[in-house]
This record gives structure tokens, sequence and C-alpha cells, in this order.
């Protein structure tokens, strides 16, 4: 993008950011658990979707306070039923306008320039969650329209949660989750720009179980997943005609994973790993793959966090069988919540492809190098102005047309709203 093009893109987003500041005052919002509760925003997040301590100790607790079945509960005079007084339903939207450095890349050699983008919505989340009983839990969100994939819903987290298994102390968690919120969840950032390394290695979404529990000043976390994401599933037709069952994995390798953590005084850090199995290159057959990871985070005072990810990784047989390839990324960032009206973000990405450099497949993609700012503007606790700028520190491949690797740049200007109510 011309200089030129990318000032007046700034100017126009400032001034429809300040208008959006005059227009927006009277908007009223309320997203589920702060409505179960009838308490602000406030109480869980620091700047919402960033949790603060009381709200990571109230996901902690299986989404409950102390009082959640007076509170949110229907008296039926049945202590074994409980129904909540109305469905526990929120909603998340979010609309940007985003400028990009160059054109984009659709396919091959193809390549687009859209220039100004109007990304409205980029989605429009539907949430619910809420206890069940005593010790169990439940909460999904299901997205319509993500990333301009009109026509579509996708179901994404959707799990239930048990507290106490047979009185032993060890939590249970059973459905579709990230792998990666044993570190650090997606969905709390502030900033536009994704945890790219968390994607790279495969550890998003998928279907399975996890086992909690604290051990002294050790948290553990032990978690089986299928391996293949949350859209496989197959129909079983071998036992006769017209059977109603469905596989949702095509084999018995299942994937293994764990977290143990500690804290020191504010900081918390904590080593990850995972062994598991994956589609090699070409989509023939299945590879093990492995993952080791480290995490160091700290909140100070619920208005400076900063957050620190390594992973590394390495994938068996995957281009060529009996030959092992291994690369390295994380990223590192920093959230100040200013007052009640700023927050400003900071998030630095990079990854090697290391053994999958100049290998001639999409895999030269892993090189990452980008730096991320946000600004964000509280027009109200649950509704917010975006400002972010994506610089692009990596080189453009030797070849840019061959369509494979960083081909272009990856640098954006992107404003907008993201609400939740």
């Amino acid at each position: 993008m011309h200089a030129n093009t990318l000032a007046t893109a700034t100017l126009k987003g400032l001034i429809l950011l300040l208008l959006g500041i005059l227009a927006t005052h009277t908007a009223q919002a309320n997203p589920a658990f702060a409505r179960q509760y009838g308490m602000s925003c406030t109480v869980c997040h620091a700047a919402f979707p960033r949790l603060n301590r009381f709200g990571e100790q109230f996901l902690a607790d299986n989404i409950r306070l102390p009082n959640w079945r007076e509170q949110i509960g229907v008296d039926t005079g049945d202590e074994r039923l409980m129904l909540p007084k109305f469905p526990q339903l929120a909603f998340r939207a979010q609309a940007y306008v985003q400028s990009r450095e160059a054109e984009a890349q659709t396919g091959g050699a193809t390549t687009a320039d859209p220039g100004t983008d109007f990304q409205a919505p980029y989605l429009i989340k539907l949430l619910a969650g809420s206890p069940l009983s005593e010790h169990i839990s439940y909460y999904f969100y299901a997205i319509f329209a993500e990333k301009g994939g009109n026509g579509e819903t996708i179901v994404e987290d959707a799990w239930i949660t048990h507290d106490d298994l047979f009185g032993s102390g060890v939590g249970m968690m059973l459905g579709q989750f990230q792998i990666s919120d044993l570190m650090f969840p997606r969905e709390t950032r502030l900033t536009v720009q994704d945890f790219i390394p968390y994607r790279m290695a495969g550890i998003t979404y998928d279907r399975g179980v996890t086992f909690d529990t604290d051990a002294g000043p050790m948290s553990l976390a032990l978690g089986v997943v299928n391996g293949n994401g949350i859209e496989a599933n197959a129909k079983v037709n071998s036992p006769g005609f017209g059977r109603p069952d469905r596989a949702f994995d095509n084999d018995s390798a299942k994937s293994v994973f764990g977290r143990i953590g500690t804290e020191l005084g504010p900081v918390r850090m904590g080593l990850f790993a995972l062994s598991g199995e994956q589609r090699n290159a070409a989509d023939t057959r299945n590879t093990d793959k492995q993952i080791i990871g480290l995490d160091v985070s700290a909140n100070h005072n619920d208005r400076l966090f900063w957050f620190v990810q390594l992973l590394q990784n390495r994938w068996d047989d995957f281009l060529v069988q009996g030959q092992n390839v291994e690369w390295n990324g994380g990223f590192a960032g920093m959230d100040y919540v200013h007052d009640d009206r700023w927050t400003y973000s900071l998030l630095y990405s990079y990854a090697d492809a290391n053994d999958l450099a100049n290998s001639g497949t999409v895999y030269q993609g892993i090189d990452l190098n980008t730096l991320t700012l946000t600004a964000s503007y509280y027009f109200m606790r649950n509704v917010k102005g975006i400002i972010e700028v994506n610089a692009d520190l990596q080189k453009v491949d030797n070849n840019p047309n061959d369509g494979f690797g960083h081909d272009t740049k990856e640098g954006y200007f992107l404003l907008g709203f993201d609400t939740a109510f």
C-alpha cells in the first residue's frame, strides 16, 4: 500500500471512530453471566474479553457463584431439578474495516486487491452456559457468518464439565474445546490478530476430554482428543442398512496432552506437552507429531498483563517417510488497562519454518514475524471500538509467485467494533 493511501485510511478510521464515540453513548448491553447474577461485566473482566482474577476464579468454580441456585434457578420444589429462570443466552458481534499492506493471494498465484475491505459482520456469535447441578455445568457457542461465510453456522466450544468426579477433587470437561486453552485462551485476547502459532501447531479446536486437579502448589491437567478437529464425521453403515450412528474419528489413535503449572508470586508458568498424529503433507497417511510448550504470564493488579508462549514442534515422516522435521514458534504480548475507557495491547508473533523452509510446500509459510499494536476504546463496558495496526517484519520470498510460503506482506490497518450483549 502506498504511504498516502495508508495515511488516508488511517485518517478516515480516526474520524469514524470519533463519530462512533459521539453517537454510541446511549448503548446498553448485558452479557449472559452478568445478566444471570445482576452484576456489571467489570466484576469478571478487566476489559472485556480479558478476564480479571475474579473472572478466572469464576471460571475455575465451574461458572457459578455460591448463591447460584437461588439467584438463577426456578424454585420447582424439586431439589433434583435445576431449571434456569430464563435461557442463559448472550450474543457477540464484530464488524471491521481493514486495509491491507499488499495484494491478498487467494489461491496459487491468483491475487486480489480489496483495498479498503468492509468485513462486516466479521462474526455473530451465540453463547450459552449455566450450572445444571451442584457439580455439572454446560457451555457452548455457535458462530454465524464467520469471516464472511454467510449461510454457515459453526459450533466451536461446546462442553459439559464436572468439577469433582466421584468426590476426588478432579475436574473433567467433555466435548469440543481448544487444546491451547490450557495455556492462553484465544477467545479472551484483546487483539484481533490471532495467536497464530497455536493454529499452525494444530492445537486449537478438537473433540475429547480433559481432567484437572491441584497438587499443592502445582496445577495438573491431562487430556485426550480425537486429533482430527471438529468437522470430521462419517456414516457407520457396516452394521446394516439405515443405521443412525456416525463416527467422529476414523482410527483408534488419539492425541494425548498435558500441562503442569505453578505460580511464583504474580508470575504463572507452565510446561505443556502433546503426542499425537496428523495427516502428512500429501494427505495419504497418519504421521506422528510431538509438541513441547512453555508459557509464562503475570497479572499486575488487573491493570497490566503480560504473557509469553514458546512452542517446539516435531513432525515425523511429514514430507518424506523416514525423515522428521522440526519448527518452532511463539508469541509475546502485553495488555495495559489504562482506565475505564482505554486499553492498549501489544502482540509479537514469531515462527521459524526451520526444516520446512525451502521445501517447495505451503509449509514454508510457517515463517512468521509480525508486531501488532491495538487500542480499544470502551463506549460501554461491553461495547468497544478497536484500532489495530499489524506490521509484517518478514521478508517476502525470493519467488513471490510460486504459491508457497510468504508470497505477500501481511501488514494491515483495521478499525471496527466488538460488542457483547
